[in-house]
């Protein structure tokens, strides 16, 4: 019973979202939801990337995936918004540009 054993940290080396870059995706991620566009979304935090999927229904591929993968900070930019198909519509060093085109999709949803 003397014995300490440190608790184990699997999250070494882990990309992850901070407080603000979260808060910005979910008020978006609200926002369609609201509009009734998603419905579901899933976060995956690996060691090379942390991955936001947003589902028009979750049994179908992500209608688009917000990435941060901080090894391309210097090079492309961090920030990529993926589309269904997997192509990279928009890439940058800030995640508001990134976002732009979403956002756009939505004020055109809403005036409908």
């Amino acid at each position: 019973m003397t014995n300490v054993t440190p608790f184990p940290v699997n999250g070494a080396g882990q990309v992850g979202f901070d407080r603000l870059e979260l808060q910005r995706i979910m008020d978006l991620y609200g926002r369609m939801v609201s509009a009734g566009h998603w419905r579901d979304y899933a976060m995956d935090m690996g060691r090379e990337a942390a991955i936001f999927s947003a589902f028009r229904r979750s049994a179908e591929r992500p209608e688009y995936r917000i990435e941060k993968r901080p090894a391309l900070r210097h090079r492309q930019g961090m920030w990529a918004l993926v589309g269904e198909n997997g192509q990279v519509l928009k890439r940058g060093q800030e995640l508001q540009g990134v976002l732009a085109p979403v956002e756009r999709k939505l004020l055109r949803i809403v005036e409908n």
